[in-house]
């Protein structure tokens, strides 16, 4: 037993100087934090006989550290780490790499914030990159690929997204010289394009294709060496699993649906990536998120200007207005409201995404008190409209589609 424990101490010692950083989804968050900061030191020493490599292992820490927890800080970190790199690049394909790098964080910055600057400044960094490595030009490649994938769903323009979904093919096509987790990271976002594609069009190739690469994903992300992956891969499979369930009426397709996001759930607990523990809870049907989940889901999530923390905070006040609407509870409504008027009326600049989320809490709230006093809400659509532009503008796709969904409600009831 202790010859078993000591070699498996020496295969992660082996994999914790190798190049791809799969083996940190094996440690909890706080230990990333720990490895960074270890990482960090030791790239900064005077004694340090590769500080190139050095400075860009801290920086792809700090990165997966960030994606992790949703802190800005360790973004801000992973950037002058990737800084750090280039000061210390030797030759082009070291200068090549320190950019990606950069570009890297600034896409993550986009994904977790929001905000066009942040796409901007990513194609800023690949744009005038070539040549180099096998492994630096697929890098690079996959790179300019996803950046014109959120780029395109930011637009909503169904002639980008099928531009970047044919640049995210011919990545895929020039991935082998990629790290496994790089891989990987390509094909998650591959298929969460066609699968979104495929619903929205009713392609049923283009959902082949999605279930094809997520099946391989879920199959080479073993639950013992890549259980974040996995669970990411299984997320995505149980939304495009469930959407198709909710078009067609099918109730064994949402059984389906549902086992998927438990399995996800099950591959890590709350503590060993927050993030990705919060993103399935919010990711499944409302009425199996309890009000106590979405409340944790927020308080994990509570780094201002985040995206899915304003997620998770716009569905925990859609549920407290469904409770307190089912209760007959005008006075809880308007104790809610009073709290979300005080928060926007602070002087401290409020992160967009913040302010999109309370808005269409408002939202909730309002039409819930509508309908209990019989009374009319005009000002919700104006309201939803003003959240949906700002959100669309930041990227926050998730906070559009909720706004959109309520003001089709909205229509509808008025319809009525």
């Amino acid at each position: 037993m202790f010859e078993f424990g000591r070699d498996l101490k020496k295969l992660f010692e082996k994999a914790r100087d190798g190049d791809d950083l799969g083996w940190v989804e094996l440690i909890g968050v706080d230990m990333v934090e720990a490895e960074s900061r270890r990482e960090t030191t030791d790239a900064g020493r005077v004694s340090c006989t590769r500080p190139f490599a050095a400075w860009m292992k801290a920086a792809a820490l700090w990165r997966e550290h960030a994606r992790r927890s949703g802190a800005r800080l360790s973004l801000d970190r992973a950037a002058a780490c990737a800084s750090d790199a280039t000061r210390h690049a030797a030759n082009d394909e070291d200068r090549t790499s320190a950019a990606l790098e950069a570009g890297e964080i600034h896409l993550l910055r986009f994904d977790l914030f929001g905000g066009p600057e942040r796409l901007t400044a990513a194609a800023s960094d690949v744009q005038f990159l070539s040549g180099g490595r096998a492994a630096t030009r697929a890098w690079a490649q996959s790179l300019s690929a996803r950046l014109a994938m959120r780029r395109a769903l930011t637009a909503d323009d169904a002639g980008e997204r099928r531009k970047a979904l044919a640049l995210l093919d011919a990545a895929q096509e020039a991935s082998r010289p990629l790290t496994a987790a790089a891989a990987h990271e390509l094909a998650l976002d591959r298929a969460a394009l066609a699968l979104e594609m495929g619903v929205e069009r009713r392609d049923p190739a283009l959902l082949d294709q999605a279930g094809h690469d997520l099946r391989t994903i879920v199959e080479a992300a073993s639950p013992d060496y890549r259980p974040v992956t996995r669970a990411r891969a299984l997320v995505l499979a149980a939304m495009g699993l469930k959407a198709l369930a909710g078009l067609a009426d099918d109730n064994a397709a949402r059984e389906q649906a549902r086992a998927l996001f438990d399995a996800a759930a099950e591959q890590f607990t709350p503590d060993h990536s927050p993030l990705d523990w919060a993103a399935v809870q919010l990711a499944q049907a409302e009425a199996d998120c309890p009000l106590l989940t979405l409340a944790q889901a927020e308080a994990m999530t509570a780094e201002p200007g985040l995206i899915l923390g304003a997620c998770a905070r716009e569905r925990r006040m859609a549920a407290e207005a469904a409770l307190a609407f089912a209760m007959g509870d005008v006075q809880a409504l308007a104790g809610l409201e009073a709290v979300i008027r005080r928060r926007l009326a602070k002087r401290t600049p409020v992160e967009p995404v913040d302010w999109t989320a309370d808005q269409i809490g408002m939202a909730h709230l309002m039409l819930a008190r509508a309908r209990l006093t019989n009374s009319r809400a005009d000002a919700v659509g104006l309201i939803l409209t003003e959240a949906m532009e700002t959100a669309r503008e930041w990227g926050a796709t998730a906070l559009v589609q909720r706004a959109a969904q309520m003001l089709r409600r909205q229509a509808a009831d008025r319809a009525v």
